[in-house]
């Protein structure tokens, strides 16, 4: 018996290096939770569809294993993957939607070729908001017409935030050892913020954007969901890459190995801006949350810069909304087995099917197929596009940091300044309100600084040990039965 609560890369590679698991009993394992938290008991609905080769898949990392061939470091763990993410198997790629729930992908997302060959096991898909939140101007976040609703584990009552709020969710209930989540607005680092995970949301161009179902060339990235910085940095190693159907990521250095930055000495002598610009959409205390984080920072060596206030970056939905029509259509073309082929014939769907599928609407899904051109030669959205740009690169991140000489900006819970800016950010659990709601901070950097930011946030977790499981009552889930 092995406890299966908060179990980490490290910790799940010793096992399986020393003969205590294999990688088999690891997915069964999961998958009885899944059964126990998930689909039955507190129903947090995260986990949208199972994959029903994944045994197989780890029996087969298993036989590799014996042979003395380990494809990386994260060979034989199970990973949960969001369900915009491509992957040519038996599972679907429908992003919540019931339009595209005969969308079996023709190939695989390039992340999800690396997750491949780096041996980990795609053991399934997690619910998410429905279209990636980019449906409906009311849509209840963490809901897909497709899965319903996604439970916050520590408080069914509290919001789960963002589209990735099934990989949070299921990451944060150890429904999994490792999830993947997208962003184009917040949807790592607002679930990971809910529901007490850690969430890296990399620079643009240094995680492939080819195989997944988009909003804009704009702001959408992929990145690791995890409990454990390491867990992060680990998985960023696999998900990083050159990939020729992305062009953002050509030429682009970036380090061998993420996890030679865990350092837990790793905030002294960082200057770190304090940005208490958005603290006015938060309580009192979450605000005393935060200034307790920064006094943990401030005692591991780091120098707290004051009045580095920045104000919401709001992204021009113009953007998003024009470069939504051209990137959906061309994504939907590369499946020619799929019924909803268009944007059009997805809101035809819609329209057919009210009661099943609009619960909250398709406002945004009508503007985007009505009131855009479909070819980004639209006046507006390239004004708008050069505008928001500038203000959140040149004019506001990078003024700010130069300005200040900071190393890293510290936002209180969330911030909009890094998906707008394509700039890096890392959030880490920083503690809890009396409604038992988790808190994190999240570590804003400059282009491609992600081994700055690892540093900051392994220093401060380490510091803080803020983050906790949830808990289950009435739930044995401590121990399962089968390692």
């Amino acid at each position: 018996m092995i406890p299966m609560e908060e179990l980490t890369v490290s910790g799940i590679r010793r096992m399986l290096e020393n003969g205590q698991a294999t990688s088999r009993e690891l997915v069964l394992n999961y998958m009885e939770r899944i059964a126990r938290i998930d689909k039955s008991g507190p129903m947090l609905n995260s986990v949208l569809e199972l994959n029903p080769d994944a045994l197989y898949i780890a029996e087969a990392m298993d036989r590799e294993r014996a042979k003395g061939k380990v494809r990386s470091p994260l060979h034989g763990i199970p990973i949960l993957l969001k369900d915009n993410i491509n992957t040519r198997d038996k599972m679907r790629t429908s992003a919540g939607s019931l339009a595209l729930a005969d969308n079996f992908a023709p190939y695989d997302a390039f992340i999800v070729t690396r997750m491949r060959r780096a041996g980990l096991v795609i053991m399934g898909k997690t619910n998410m908001t429905e279209l990636a939140n980019w449906m409906s101007y009311h849509m209840r976040n963490g809901y897909s017409s497709r899965g319903g609703q996604v439970i916050n584990p520590y408080n069914p009552e509290g919001d789960v935030w963002g589209s990735s709020s099934g990989s949070a969710v299921a990451v944060s209930a150890n429904l999994c050892a490792l999830a993947v989540g997208t962003e184009t607005d917040g949807s790592i680092i607002w679930p990971s913020h809910m529901n007490g995970t850690v969430g890296i949301k990399p620079s643009r161009g240094l995680v492939s954007r080819h195989g997944i179902i988009p909003i804009c060339t704009a702001q959408d990235t992929a990145g690791p969901m995890t409990r454990t910085v390491a867990d992060a940095a680990a998985l960023l190693n696999v998900l990083a890459g050159e990939d020729e159907e992305d062009p953002s990521t050509w030429c682009r250095d970036t380090p061998r190995d993420y996890t030679d930055y865990l350092d837990a000495d790793g905030l002294r002598g960082l200057r770190l801006g304090i940005n208490r610009g958005y603290c006015d959409d938060f309580s009192e205390e979450q605000k005393a949350v935060a200034e307790g984080a920064y006094r943990v920072m401030e005692r591991c060596g780091a120098i707290l810069v004051q009045d580095t206030n920045l104000p919401h970056l709001r992204s021009d939905s113009s953007i998003l909304l024009y470069e939504f029509k051209m990137c959906l259509n061309a994504y939907l073309s590369t499946n020619p087995a799929l019924k909803c082929r268009t944007l059009k014939e997805i809101i035809d769907f819609y329209g057919d099917h009210p009661k099943e599928g609009l619960k909250y609407g398709m406002g945004i899904l009508l503007d985007a197929e009505y009131n855009t051109s479909g070819t980004c030669t639209d006046p507006k959205y390239i004004l708008d596009k050069a505008a928001c740009q500038r203000g959140a690169q040149e004019e506001g991140l990078l003024k700010l940091m130069d300005g200040h000489k900071l190393d890293v900006l510290v936002c209180p819970g969330i911030t909009d300044c890094s998906p707008i800016s394509g700039y890096p950010s890392i959030i880490v659990p920083a503690g809890y309100t009396s409604d038992n709601m988790p808190f994190g901070v999240t570590f804003v950097g400059r282009p491609f600084s992600e081994p700055t930011l690892i540093r900051a946030a392994y220093s401060f977790e380490q510091a803080a040990r803020a983050r906790r499981a949830p808990e289950f009552e009435g739930i044995n889930t401590d121990t399962v039965p089968g390692i």
